[in-house]
């Protein structure tokens, strides 16, 4: 059965989505917020996405591109915006078709068809599972397992967080203040200090050398950044005793 990830925070569109999806024989799973369908594709990977651009804490550039950065799964976004330069923007973003408000069913159902279909011809389905190498550990989201050299790497849950939140987006700064807001929720009650305990934990346990870490990166005073596989760019902040950095 074709899955379907629908993301919109209209609950009247969602619903009508939904009725019409089921009824032709998707399965559909739902998302308001583009920090959930972030972390709904990391659980499992849909064989599409329905995107609305307009989400209340992402805009929907933002969620494509941290799609982009690890599946390609195919994306039609829907859409209220029908300016002629921001529809350049979301398709160079990696949008795969765009469908302005208010949209028919039968031409929006047809265009998610043709983006299945085109992504079936090409052999380029997108993979059920993620995973990635951070030097000496492999990561697998779809499983939320962690292996180390053959042996598991236990993680907190909050440890969870934060690595899949950097591994959505590889080679991108993710900030502190969304780091600490998407992780625990509220900005003013999670000191920064907090945030780098979590970061050198993570870095003893997945890092070949946490002291020098080649794959979770520190920007001086402004976030974080994942690099993965067994080689990566030098660490951009000053050298510091505090392995975690600023």
């Amino acid at each position: 059965m074709t899955y379907i990830l629908v993301v919109d925070d209209e609950p009247q569109i969602l619903r009508a989505l939904r009725i019409n999806l089921k009824t032709r024989g998707y399965e559909v799973e739902a998302a308001t917020t583009g920090v959930g369908a972030l972390a709904s594709v990391a659980r499992r990977v849909p064989d599409a996405v329905l995107l609305d651009h307009g989400l209340p804490d992402m805009d929907g550039t933002e969620v494509i591109q941290g799609l982009r950065g690890w599946t390609e799964v195919p994306i039609v976004v829907v859409s209220g915006r029908s300016a002629h330069d921001g529809k350049i923007a979301i398709l160079d973003a990696g949008a795969d078709d765009y469908v302005t408000k208010p949209f028919s069913m039968d031409e929006l159902l047809a265009r998610l068809r043709a983006v299945l279909r085109r992504r079936q011809d090409t052999g380029t389905a997108a993979p059920d599972t993620f995973r990635c190498v951070i030097g000496p550990s492999t990561v697998d989201l779809a499983t939320h397992t962690v292996t180390r050299e053959g042996s598991t790497v236990r993680l907190t849950r909050t440890e969870w967080k934060l690595l899949e939140l950097l591994v959505r987006h590889p080679n991108q700064l993710v900030s502190i203040a969304r780091l600490l807001s998407e992780v625990w929720g509220d900005t003013t009650a999670v000191e920064s200090g907090h945030l780098r305990f979590h970061i050198a934990r993570l870095r003893r346990k997945l890092e070949e050398d946490p002291q020098h870490p080649a794959h979770i990166l520190t920007e001086y005073g402004t976030g974080y950044r994942f690099v993965p596989g067994a080689a990566a760019s030098s660490v951009t902040a000053p050298t510091s005793s505090d392995p975690s950095g600023p």
